[in-house]
């Protein structure tokens, strides 16, 4: 059996429990365990697919094509494990599997209950997604007290309960609020939250206390008299000015060594190896240089939504010692406005996202940084902006659109498969309907890089592979004319059918490319993204080149 971390929340939700378990998991893998982790999601979706991302944040995308929560995310920029849709459950889901379960005749006829078919399906879960591992962390999503997160409490307990505390570790995260007019930090809502963990049988292990501030001796050691937890195992989580620093605070109030000793892994464990995180700080606190990028998106008010775009970007900098600073702009605010919001970047980004709102301010930013020589990034939705923006304005075909927004439109350079892809003489189907996400083209893809191309360059590959998640594509009926037109496509699929990278020739434009995939899901601080490094510099090449 994989030794267990459970890591629940209490007191308020949106403290970190994400950022805190994986940081833990980045010591624990520093120190030469194999580390997997994983998300209980208490929310009746069977997945975040379809969830507005204003309310929910960013969908993210692993290998598999599960769409998840953000959190998994974090997970993958943390460790070096591939994620797949096992790590990621939602009620929506047990629920489904039990309900599929129950019609199929698996329970005999029994009454399903909670008890013992939902919690049973939790547990199952559990162990699908951390067999084979040193350690695996389980977050469970929400807070304790909701009612909605109670089924995979009462499941966790029970695993506790049969394998023991020698492999199943709880740690919980919690609020020590700083009052000002007292100027007191108070450890009541840290007691109570604690209180009622332990009403429904779980005494945590350790207890992880965020803070604005170090949380002083004198109140960790009243925290530990009030929760049952040895004083060592109350650890101070305050705020940092870079997240990367957490790894290394927690390391040094020993958070590892308490887990490696509870569960027993004490001779597959060496010293911890943090050099990587050390540096990653060191090139944030100490950058040489520092662009400004533009991201032009259609939830810039609501940044969860882009989660991953601004790490990634901010991972490009750290590989060249660079801060990164990001100006957010409401595409929609760019309609008919004359662009003077994007005259002081040293680079622009359009990210994905699905809809009619704001895909005008999306070309007209593309058509901006084409003509006025700025560094362009368009991923997903910024890469078919950028062809709308091409055909209309280069290319000569006035009209020309997505079928997502303009159904009748009279050049649909981008559209559904089923709209361009048809036999000699069949006439278009534009009016095909289908469920929201119900044909998206989602997970890890290859293609194949042509060389001598701007891509090529960076990736320094014929194949790479990158992660997906839309469903509209560029229409291959369109290919030659905007080849004719000066558009270079440099990535196509391996089967040559669907355009992946479109750019400008450099000699026309210093950096100009755009691509239908996700590649912010695979840039890690670590080591970035070859796409977002070479967007960097070319916006520090700007920058350089307007001051000199």
């Amino acid at each position: 059996m994989t030794p267990l971390i459970f890591v629940t929340g209490g007191v308020v939700s949106s403290l970190g429990k994400g950022i805190a378990a994986a940081s833990l998991a980045s010591i624990l893998e520093a120190r030469g365990l194999k580390v997997t982790m994983m998300k209980l999601d208490p929310y009746i979706n069977v997945d975040p697919g379809t969830m507005s991302p204003f309310q929910h944040g960013e969908v993210y995308v692993t290998d598999d094509g599960a769409e998840t929560d953000l959190d998994l995310g974090h997970y993958e920029r943390f460790v070096r494990t591939r994620l797949s849709r096992k790590n990621s459950v939602t009620t929506g889901r047990i629920y489904e599997n039990v309900i599929r379960k129950e019609r199929r005749g698996d329970y005999l006829g029994a009454t399903v209950q909670v008890i013992p078919h939902i919690t049973d399906e939790i547990r199952r879960c559990i162990d699908a997604a951390t067999e084979g591992f040193d350690v695996a962390l389980v977050e469970i999503g929400g807070t304790v007290g909701d009612i909605e997160s109670l089924p995979f409490l009462e499941a966790i307990r029970q695993v506790r309960t049969e394998r023991g505390a020698s492999k199943a570790l709880f740690m919980h995260l919690t609020l020590v609020p700083f009052i000002g007019a007292a100027g007191e930090l108070k450890t009541k809502p840290t007691q109570h939250s604690v209180k009622e963990l332990r009403s429904i049988g779980i005494q945590p292990d350790v207890l992880l206390c965020r803070s604005e501030q170090v949380i002083p001796d004198g109140e960790r050691r009243k925290i530990s008299l009030f929760t049952n937890v040895p004083e060592r195992a109350v650890i101070s989580v305050p705020d940092v000015d870079v997240l990367y620093k957490i790894p290394m605070g927690l390391h040094r109030q020993g958070l590892d060594e308490i887990v490696i000793d509870q569960l027993g892994l004490r001779e597959k464990v060496g010293p911890a190896d943090l050099h990587e995180w050390e540096d990653a700080v060191d090139a944030t606190v100490h950058p040489d240089d520092a662009v400004t990028i533009a991201v032009v998106g259609k939830y810039v008010d609501h940044q969860d939504a882009y989660k991953s775009v601004g790490e990634a970007l901010k991972h490009g900098g750290l590989r060249q010692r660079t801060k990164v600073t990001l100006k957010w702009l409401e595409a929609q605010d760019l309609e008919g406005s004359d662009m003077s919001a994007l005259a002081d970047v040293d680079g622009i980004l359009v990210p994905g996202g699905f809809g009619d709102r704001g895909f005008e301010g999306k070309v007209l930013t593309s058509q901006y940084a084409r003509e006025h020589g700025v560094p362009y990034f368009g991923i997903c939705y910024g890469m078919q902006a950028a062809v709308v923006d091409y055909a209309r304005h280069v290319a000569g075909l006035a009209g020309a659109n997505s079928t997502e927004n303009d159904r009748q439109t009279v050049h649909p350079v981008i559209g559904l498969i089923t709209e361009w892809r048809t036999a000699a003489g069949e006439v278009e189907k534009r009016d095909e309907k289908s469920d929201l996400g119900g044909t998206m083209r989602l997970g890890l893809q290859e293609q194949r890089l042509k060389p001598g191309t701007l891509a090529h360059q960076l990736y320094g590959r014929d194949v790479v592979a990158e992660r997906h998640r839309h469903r509209y594509e560029f229409n291959n009926r369109y290919r030659t004319q905007l080849e004719e037109a000066g558009l270079v496509i440099s990535g196509k699929s391996m089967d040559d059918t669907l355009v992946e990278v479109v750019e400008l020739p450099q000699q026309v434009h210093p950096w100009f490319l755009a691509c239908q995939a996700h590649p912010e899901f695979l840039s890690t601080p670590r080591e970035g993204h070859p796409l977002f490094i070479g967007f960097i510099a070319a916006a520090r090449a700007r920058k350089a080149a307007r001051a000199g």
